[in-house]
Protein backbone atom coordinates (compact mmCIF):
# COMPACT_ATOMS: atom_id res chain seq x y z
CA UNK A 1 0.00 0.00 0.00
CA UNK A 2 1.64 3.46 -1.01
CA UNK A 3 2.65 5.44 2.00
CA UNK A 4 0.43 8.69 0.93
CA UNK A 5 -1.20 11.01 2.11
CA UNK A 6 -4.96 11.70 0.34
CA UNK A 7 -5.18 15.58 1.62
CA UNK A 8 -1.98 17.52 1.96
CA UNK A 9 -2.04 20.01 5.07
CA UNK A 10 -5.98 20.97 3.65
CA UNK A 11 -4.87 22.67 0.67
CA UNK A 12 -4.70 19.60 -1.76
CA UNK A 13 -6.33 16.60 -2.56
CA UNK A 14 -3.63 13.89 -3.41
CA UNK A 15 -4.71 11.37 -6.47
CA UNK A 16 -2.96 9.14 -8.89
CA UNK A 17 0.58 8.00 -9.30
CA UNK A 18 1.86 9.83 -12.12
CA UNK A 19 5.75 8.69 -12.14
CA UNK A 20 8.26 7.75 -10.15
CA UNK A 21 12.29 8.15 -10.34
CA UNK A 22 15.42 7.43 -7.69
CA UNK A 23 14.13 8.63 -4.51
CA UNK A 24 10.65 10.62 -5.59
CA UNK A 25 7.19 10.20 -6.37
CA UNK A 26 4.71 12.53 -8.69
CA UNK A 27 1.01 12.36 -8.07
CA UNK A 28 -1.35 14.24 -9.60
CA UNK A 29 -3.28 16.52 -7.60
CA UNK A 30 -6.12 19.25 -7.02
CA UNK A 31 -5.78 22.29 -4.73
CA UNK A 32 -8.90 22.39 -2.20
CA UNK A 33 -9.40 26.10 -2.73
CA UNK A 34 -8.77 26.90 -6.29
CA UNK A 35 -9.75 23.66 -7.94
CA UNK A 36 -6.60 24.41 -9.79
CA UNK A 37 -4.56 21.05 -10.98
CA UNK A 38 -1.41 20.54 -9.49
CA UNK A 39 2.07 17.82 -9.69
CA UNK A 40 3.12 17.23 -6.57
CA UNK A 41 6.70 15.73 -6.19
CA UNK A 42 6.86 13.49 -2.54
CA UNK A 43 10.44 12.86 -1.75
CA UNK A 44 11.16 10.33 0.98
CA UNK A 45 13.59 12.30 3.69
CA UNK A 46 14.78 8.70 4.65
CA UNK A 47 15.77 7.98 1.15
CA UNK A 48 17.78 11.56 0.29
CA UNK A 49 20.17 10.69 3.50
CA UNK A 50 23.18 9.70 1.00
CA UNK A 51 25.73 12.21 0.64
CA UNK A 52 24.95 14.64 -2.52
CA UNK A 53 21.11 13.94 -2.30
CA UNK A 54 19.81 16.29 -0.11
CA UNK A 55 22.20 18.68 -2.17
CA UNK A 56 20.80 17.67 -5.52
CA UNK A 57 16.77 18.09 -3.86
CA UNK A 58 17.94 21.49 -2.43
CA UNK A 59 19.74 22.69 -6.11
CA UNK A 60 16.17 21.58 -7.39
CA UNK A 61 14.12 23.43 -5.41
CA UNK A 62 16.68 26.86 -5.39
CA UNK A 63 17.09 26.59 -9.36
CA UNK A 64 13.39 25.88 -10.38
CA UNK A 65 12.77 29.14 -8.23
CA UNK A 66 15.52 31.18 -9.58
CA UNK A 67 14.12 30.55 -13.58
CA UNK A 68 10.75 31.78 -14.13
CA UNK A 69 9.76 31.20 -17.98
CA UNK A 70 6.72 30.91 -19.85
CA UNK A 71 8.76 27.30 -20.91
CA UNK A 72 9.40 25.95 -17.41
CA UNK A 73 7.99 24.15 -15.30
CA UNK A 74 7.02 26.44 -12.37
CA UNK A 75 7.65 25.48 -9.03
CA UNK A 76 4.59 26.55 -6.85
CA UNK A 77 5.30 25.84 -3.57
CA UNK A 78 7.24 23.77 -1.47
CA UNK A 79 5.85 22.26 1.65
CA UNK A 80 7.22 19.92 4.37
CA UNK A 81 6.57 17.29 7.34
CA UNK A 82 8.82 15.38 9.66
CA UNK A 83 9.30 12.30 7.11
CA UNK A 84 8.59 13.95 3.72
CA UNK A 85 9.49 17.15 1.57
CA UNK A 86 6.68 18.08 -0.76
CA UNK A 87 7.12 19.95 -4.29
CA UNK A 88 4.14 21.29 -5.79
CA UNK A 89 4.59 22.12 -9.93
CA UNK A 90 2.78 23.41 -12.69
CA UNK A 91 0.62 20.17 -13.86
CA UNK A 92 1.49 19.71 -17.40
CA UNK A 93 -1.59 17.73 -18.71
CA UNK A 94 -0.11 16.58 -22.17
CA UNK A 95 2.72 14.47 -20.25
CA UNK A 96 6.21 13.46 -21.75
CA UNK A 97 7.28 14.92 -25.00
CA UNK A 98 9.01 11.14 -25.07
CA UNK A 99 5.63 9.62 -25.21
CA UNK A 100 5.22 11.95 -28.35
CA UNK A 101 8.35 10.66 -30.27
CA UNK A 102 8.12 7.57 -29.69
CA UNK A 103 4.83 7.43 -31.95
CA UNK A 104 7.31 8.54 -34.90
CA UNK A 105 8.75 11.96 -35.98
CA UNK A 106 6.77 14.90 -35.91
CA UNK A 107 6.40 17.52 -38.81
CA UNK A 108 8.91 20.75 -39.18
CA UNK A 109 6.52 22.69 -38.05
CA UNK A 110 5.72 20.95 -35.14
CA UNK A 111 9.75 20.36 -34.22
CA UNK A 112 10.33 23.91 -34.99
CA UNK A 113 8.06 25.42 -32.68
CA UNK A 114 9.44 22.56 -29.52
CA UNK A 115 12.79 23.46 -30.55
CA UNK A 116 12.18 27.01 -30.33
CA UNK A 117 10.29 27.12 -26.71
CA UNK A 118 13.53 24.74 -25.73
CA UNK A 119 15.94 26.80 -26.56
CA UNK A 120 14.48 30.10 -25.18
CA UNK A 121 13.84 28.26 -22.23
CA UNK A 122 17.30 26.86 -21.67
CA UNK A 123 18.92 30.19 -23.12
CA UNK A 124 17.26 31.86 -20.09
CA UNK A 125 19.06 29.53 -17.53
CA UNK A 126 22.40 29.89 -19.03
CA UNK A 127 21.72 33.77 -18.30
CA UNK A 128 20.69 33.11 -14.70
CA UNK A 129 23.97 31.22 -14.53
CA UNK A 130 22.01 27.88 -14.70
CA UNK A 131 23.02 24.66 -16.47
CA UNK A 132 20.61 21.73 -16.84
CA UNK A 133 22.84 18.79 -17.62
CA UNK A 134 19.89 16.53 -18.27
CA UNK A 135 17.85 17.43 -21.36
CA UNK A 136 16.14 14.50 -22.88
CA UNK A 137 12.48 14.08 -23.82
CA UNK A 138 11.78 12.33 -20.83
CA UNK A 139 12.35 16.04 -19.00
CA UNK A 140 10.41 18.03 -21.63
CA UNK A 141 6.72 18.32 -20.65
CA UNK A 142 3.52 19.76 -23.08
CA UNK A 143 0.69 21.53 -21.43
CA UNK A 144 -2.80 21.19 -22.56
CA UNK A 145 -1.85 24.00 -25.14
CA UNK A 146 0.96 21.64 -26.60
CA UNK A 147 3.38 24.34 -25.41
CA UNK A 148 6.92 22.42 -24.32
CA UNK A 149 7.91 23.08 -20.65
CA UNK A 150 11.56 22.41 -19.55
CA UNK A 151 11.49 20.41 -16.06
CA UNK A 152 13.38 18.11 -13.71
CA UNK A 153 16.20 20.05 -12.54
CA UNK A 154 17.93 17.73 -9.99
CA UNK A 155 21.33 17.39 -12.27
CA UNK A 156 21.71 21.10 -12.74
CA UNK A 157 24.29 23.04 -12.12
CA UNK A 158 24.48 26.70 -10.91
CA UNK A 159 27.09 28.86 -12.42
CA UNK A 160 28.45 28.81 -8.78
CA UNK A 161 29.67 25.19 -8.81
CA UNK A 162 32.20 25.92 -11.47
CA UNK A 163 36.09 25.42 -10.77
CA UNK A 164 38.32 28.30 -11.37
CA UNK A 165 38.70 27.86 -14.93
CA UNK A 166 35.17 27.92 -15.62
CA UNK A 167 34.27 24.42 -16.13
CA UNK A 168 32.40 21.90 -14.71
CA UNK A 169 33.46 18.08 -13.62
CA UNK A 170 30.51 15.95 -12.25
CA UNK A 171 29.36 13.76 -15.05
CA UNK A 172 25.70 14.35 -15.75
CA UNK A 173 23.12 13.36 -18.15
CA UNK A 174 21.45 10.48 -20.49
CA UNK A 175 23.65 8.42 -22.33
CA UNK A 176 22.33 9.12 -25.77
CA UNK A 177 22.37 13.02 -24.40
CA UNK A 178 25.33 13.61 -23.63
CA UNK A 179 28.30 15.63 -25.33
CA UNK A 180 31.58 13.60 -26.50
CA UNK A 181 33.50 15.84 -23.56
CA UNK A 182 31.59 13.86 -20.51
CA UNK A 183 31.56 10.71 -22.81
CA UNK A 184 35.43 11.31 -22.31
CA UNK A 185 34.83 12.36 -18.55
CA UNK A 186 36.74 15.73 -19.29
CA UNK A 187 35.78 18.77 -17.76
CA UNK A 188 33.01 20.63 -19.11
CA UNK A 189 31.49 23.69 -20.31
CA UNK A 190 27.91 23.42 -19.28
CA UNK A 191 26.03 25.48 -21.84
CA UNK A 192 28.16 23.72 -24.20
CA UNK A 193 27.04 20.50 -22.63
CA UNK A 194 22.91 21.71 -22.93
CA UNK A 195 23.35 23.14 -26.38
CA UNK A 196 24.83 19.03 -27.55
CA UNK A 197 21.33 17.61 -25.85
CA UNK A 198 19.15 20.16 -27.42
CA UNK A 199 21.22 19.14 -30.76
CA UNK A 200 19.96 15.44 -29.99
CA UNK A 201 16.39 16.30 -29.09
CA UNK A 202 16.06 18.42 -32.38
CA UNK A 203 17.14 15.43 -34.33
CA UNK A 204 14.78 12.92 -32.50
CA UNK A 205 12.05 15.87 -33.27
CA UNK A 206 12.64 15.76 -37.53
CA UNK A 207 14.20 11.99 -37.54
CA UNK A 208 12.09 9.79 -35.08
CA UNK A 209 15.44 8.14 -33.58
CA UNK A 210 18.51 8.77 -32.08
CA UNK A 211 21.47 10.33 -34.15
CA UNK A 212 24.14 8.38 -32.23
CA UNK A 213 22.10 4.80 -30.95
CA UNK A 214 23.89 1.83 -31.37
CA UNK A 215 23.17 -1.60 -29.30
CA UNK A 216 26.38 -1.36 -28.03
CA UNK A 217 27.31 1.27 -26.04
CA UNK A 218 30.87 1.69 -26.54
CA UNK A 219 30.23 1.76 -30.47
CA UNK A 220 27.55 4.39 -29.35
CA UNK A 221 29.66 6.34 -27.29
CA UNK A 222 32.60 6.42 -30.48
CA UNK A 223 29.90 7.85 -32.03
CA UNK A 224 29.25 10.47 -30.34
CA UNK A 225 33.23 11.05 -29.73
CA UNK A 226 32.89 11.33 -33.60
CA UNK A 227 30.29 13.56 -33.76
CA UNK A 228 29.16 10.88 -37.09
CA UNK A 229 25.38 10.97 -37.53
CA UNK A 230 23.25 10.57 -40.77
CA UNK A 231 20.20 12.73 -41.63
CA UNK A 232 17.46 10.70 -43.33
CA UNK A 233 15.83 12.30 -46.85
CA UNK A 234 13.98 14.48 -46.69
CA UNK A 235 15.44 16.11 -43.71
CA UNK A 236 15.55 19.83 -43.50
CA UNK A 237 18.62 21.30 -45.15
CA UNK A 238 18.44 24.50 -43.10
CA UNK A 239 17.90 22.37 -39.76
CA UNK A 240 21.14 19.60 -41.33
CA UNK A 241 22.66 22.86 -41.51
CA UNK A 242 21.97 23.85 -37.98
CA UNK A 243 22.36 20.37 -36.17
CA UNK A 244 25.85 20.00 -37.49
CA UNK A 245 27.11 23.00 -35.43
CA UNK A 246 25.16 22.02 -32.49
CA UNK A 247 26.27 18.25 -32.62
CA UNK A 248 30.23 19.43 -33.48
CA UNK A 249 32.39 16.66 -31.42
CA UNK A 250 34.71 20.17 -30.66
CA UNK A 251 33.77 22.05 -27.52
CA UNK A 252 34.96 24.86 -28.16
CA UNK A 253 33.60 25.45 -31.84
CA UNK A 254 30.46 24.37 -31.15
CA UNK A 255 27.52 26.70 -31.47
CA UNK A 256 26.32 28.69 -28.70
CA UNK A 257 22.56 29.43 -27.85
CA UNK A 258 23.15 32.90 -28.88
CA UNK A 259 24.08 32.01 -32.39
CA UNK A 260 21.43 29.28 -32.14
CA UNK A 261 19.14 31.93 -32.38
CA UNK A 262 20.49 34.02 -34.87
CA UNK A 263 20.46 30.97 -37.18
CA UNK A 264 18.58 30.84 -40.08
CA UNK A 265 16.24 28.14 -39.16
CA UNK A 266 15.65 28.92 -35.83
CA UNK A 267 14.29 32.70 -37.36
CA UNK A 268 12.38 30.34 -39.72
CA UNK A 269 8.64 31.46 -39.48
CA UNK A 270 9.23 33.21 -36.26
CA UNK A 271 6.82 35.78 -35.02
CA UNK A 272 8.60 38.33 -33.36
CA UNK A 273 6.37 38.65 -30.23
CA UNK A 274 7.72 38.52 -27.05
CA UNK A 275 6.68 36.10 -24.66
CA UNK A 276 6.82 38.19 -20.80
CA UNK A 277 9.27 36.63 -18.39
CA UNK A 278 9.06 37.00 -14.95
CA UNK A 279 11.85 37.20 -12.21
CA UNK A 280 11.80 35.82 -8.97
CA UNK A 281 10.78 38.42 -6.54
CA UNK A 282 10.95 37.40 -3.04
CA UNK A 283 8.47 40.40 -2.20
CA UNK A 284 5.85 38.66 -4.09
CA UNK A 285 5.62 35.35 -0.99
CA UNK A 286 3.47 38.29 0.54
CA UNK A 287 4.03 41.81 -0.37
CA UNK A 288 1.46 44.50 0.14
CA UNK A 289 1.34 45.70 -3.52
CA UNK A 290 2.11 48.56 -1.77
CA UNK A 291 4.85 51.04 -3.59
CA UNK A 292 8.11 50.81 -1.70
CA UNK A 293 10.82 53.49 -1.99
CA UNK A 294 14.06 52.05 -3.86
CA UNK A 295 16.78 53.95 -2.22
CA UNK A 296 20.24 51.92 -3.20
CA UNK A 297 21.80 49.72 -0.62
CA UNK A 298 25.33 51.02 0.53
CA UNK A 299 28.08 50.86 -1.20
CA UNK A 300 29.68 47.00 -1.08
CA UNK A 301 27.04 45.94 0.62
CA UNK A 302 27.12 41.50 0.76
CA UNK A 303 24.76 39.91 -1.89
CA UNK A 304 23.34 36.90 -1.05
CA UNK A 305 24.55 33.87 -4.38
CA UNK A 306 21.56 31.75 -5.69
CA UNK A 307 20.91 29.32 -3.33
CA UNK A 308 20.75 31.86 -0.48
CA UNK A 309 18.00 33.74 -2.44
CA UNK A 310 15.75 31.35 -3.05
CA UNK A 311 16.04 29.69 0.15
CA UNK A 312 15.16 32.99 1.99
CA UNK A 313 12.53 34.11 -0.85
CA UNK A 314 9.33 33.17 1.81
CA UNK A 315 11.67 33.99 4.85
CA UNK A 316 12.62 30.88 5.73
CA UNK A 317 15.61 29.14 5.33
CA UNK A 318 15.21 25.29 3.64
CA UNK A 319 17.67 23.70 5.59
CA UNK A 320 14.68 22.53 7.53
CA UNK A 321 13.38 20.87 5.02
CA UNK A 322 16.16 17.98 6.21
CA UNK A 323 15.85 18.17 9.59
CA UNK A 324 19.05 20.69 10.75
CA UNK A 325 19.19 21.48 14.08
CA UNK A 326 19.05 25.59 14.12
CA UNK A 327 22.04 27.05 16.14
CA UNK A 328 21.22 28.81 18.72
CA UNK A 329 23.97 31.71 18.48
CA UNK A 330 22.64 33.05 14.99
CA UNK A 331 19.08 34.33 14.45
CA UNK A 332 17.80 35.45 10.83
CA UNK A 333 14.93 37.77 9.79
CA UNK A 334 14.34 39.34 6.23
CA UNK A 335 12.86 43.50 5.94
CA UNK A 336 11.04 45.04 3.28
CA UNK A 337 12.93 47.90 4.47
CA UNK A 338 15.50 50.02 2.69
CA UNK A 339 18.95 49.33 3.65
CA UNK A 340 19.00 52.58 4.77
CA UNK A 341 16.47 52.36 6.69
CA UNK A 342 17.65 48.78 8.53
CA UNK A 343 21.06 50.69 9.48
CA UNK A 344 19.17 53.57 11.20
CA UNK A 345 17.32 51.51 13.42
CA UNK A 346 19.92 48.76 14.39
CA UNK A 347 22.18 51.96 15.72
CA UNK A 348 18.98 53.21 17.46
CA UNK A 349 18.35 50.06 19.14
CA UNK A 350 22.13 49.51 20.15
CA UNK A 351 21.94 52.92 21.49
CA UNK A 352 18.46 51.52 23.72
CA UNK A 353 20.29 48.80 24.54
CA UNK A 354 23.62 50.54 25.82
CA UNK A 355 25.35 48.62 23.52
CA UNK A 356 28.98 49.97 22.00
CA UNK A 357 29.23 50.15 18.19
CA UNK A 358 32.72 48.86 17.65
CA UNK A 359 32.68 48.63 14.29
CA UNK A 360 30.50 49.25 11.07
CA UNK A 361 31.37 48.51 7.51
CA UNK A 362 30.03 47.09 4.52
CA UNK A 363 26.15 46.30 6.35
CA UNK A 364 27.95 44.61 9.30
CA UNK A 365 27.73 45.74 12.68
CA UNK A 366 29.57 44.59 15.81
CA UNK A 367 28.14 45.12 19.05
CA UNK A 368 29.62 44.71 22.38
CA UNK A 369 27.14 44.89 25.67
CA UNK A 370 27.78 47.04 28.11
CA UNK A 371 27.48 45.46 30.97
CA UNK A 372 29.78 42.36 32.16
CA UNK A 373 28.16 38.65 32.06
CA UNK A 374 28.76 35.63 32.96
CA UNK A 375 31.32 34.71 30.70
CA UNK A 376 32.27 38.75 29.87
CA UNK A 377 30.48 40.96 27.35
CA UNK A 378 28.26 40.01 24.92
CA UNK A 379 30.43 40.31 21.36
CA UNK A 380 27.04 40.44 18.52
CA UNK A 381 27.65 40.83 14.09
CA UNK A 382 24.81 41.94 12.56
CA UNK A 383 25.33 41.67 9.32
CA UNK A 384 22.95 42.88 6.15
CA UNK A 385 22.59 40.95 3.12
CA UNK A 386 20.63 42.37 -0.07
CA UNK A 387 18.14 40.42 -1.82
CA UNK A 388 16.70 42.92 -3.81
CA UNK A 389 16.70 46.65 -4.04
CA UNK A 390 14.13 46.74 -1.49
CA UNK A 391 14.16 43.04 0.45
CA UNK A 392 17.38 42.37 2.61
CA UNK A 393 18.60 39.33 4.92
CA UNK A 394 19.96 40.15 8.10
CA UNK A 395 21.69 37.72 10.28
CA UNK A 396 22.81 38.74 14.05
CA UNK A 397 25.51 36.19 15.23
CA UNK A 398 27.03 35.95 18.83
CA UNK A 399 30.80 36.40 18.57
CA UNK A 400 31.62 35.74 22.70
CA UNK A 401 29.76 35.83 25.60
CA UNK A 402 27.19 33.41 27.01
CA UNK A 403 24.54 31.84 24.84
CA UNK A 404 22.03 31.85 27.43
CA UNK A 405 22.58 35.34 28.15
CA UNK A 406 22.68 36.39 24.20
CA UNK A 407 18.97 34.02 23.52
CA UNK A 408 17.49 36.17 26.49
CA UNK A 409 18.85 39.47 24.61
CA UNK A 410 17.38 38.42 21.14
CA UNK A 411 13.87 37.57 22.53
CA UNK A 412 13.08 39.83 25.37
CA UNK A 413 15.25 42.91 23.91
CA UNK A 414 16.24 42.67 19.99
CA UNK A 415 13.19 41.14 18.54
CA UNK A 416 10.53 43.32 19.92
CA UNK A 417 13.03 46.65 19.08
CA UNK A 418 13.34 45.78 15.62
CA UNK A 419 9.10 44.78 15.10
CA UNK A 420 8.80 47.46 12.86
CA UNK A 421 11.57 46.66 10.33
CA UNK A 422 11.16 42.80 10.49
CA UNK A 423 9.06 40.89 7.41
CA UNK A 424 9.28 37.62 9.30
CA UNK A 425 12.02 35.95 11.50
CA UNK A 426 13.64 32.95 10.57
CA UNK A 427 11.56 29.44 11.78
CA UNK A 428 8.59 31.21 12.84
CA UNK A 429 6.38 28.46 11.42
CA UNK A 430 5.35 25.39 13.47
CA UNK A 431 8.81 22.56 12.93
CA UNK A 432 6.20 20.04 12.37
CA UNK A 433 4.71 21.28 9.38
CA UNK A 434 6.70 24.13 6.88
CA UNK A 435 5.20 25.89 4.05
CA UNK A 436 8.55 27.40 2.52
CA UNK A 437 7.79 29.05 -0.83
CA UNK A 438 4.66 29.78 -2.82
Amino acid sequence: MENKPSILTDKYDVGRLLGQGHFAKVYYGRSIHTNESVAIKMIDKEKIKKPGHSEQIKREISVMSLAKHPNIVELLEVMATKTKIYLILEYCKGGELFDKITKGKVSEKVAWKYFHQLVNAVDFCHSRGVYHRDIKPENLLLDEDDNLKVSDFGLSALAESKGEDGLLRTACGTCAYVCPEIVNREAYDGAKADVWACGVVLFVLLAGYLPFYDSNLMDMYVKIGKGQFKCPRGFPVEAKRLLCKMLDPNHETRITMSRIKESSWFRKGLKHKKQQVREVNPMEAGGSGQSESHEPPPPNLTSLNAFDIISLSSGFDLGGLFGDVHKKQESKFTSRKPASEIISKLEEVAKGMKMKIRKQEAGLFKLEGGKEGRKGSLLIDAEIFQVAETFHLVEVKKCSGDTVEYQKLVEEDLRPALADIVWVWQGEKEEDELVLHG
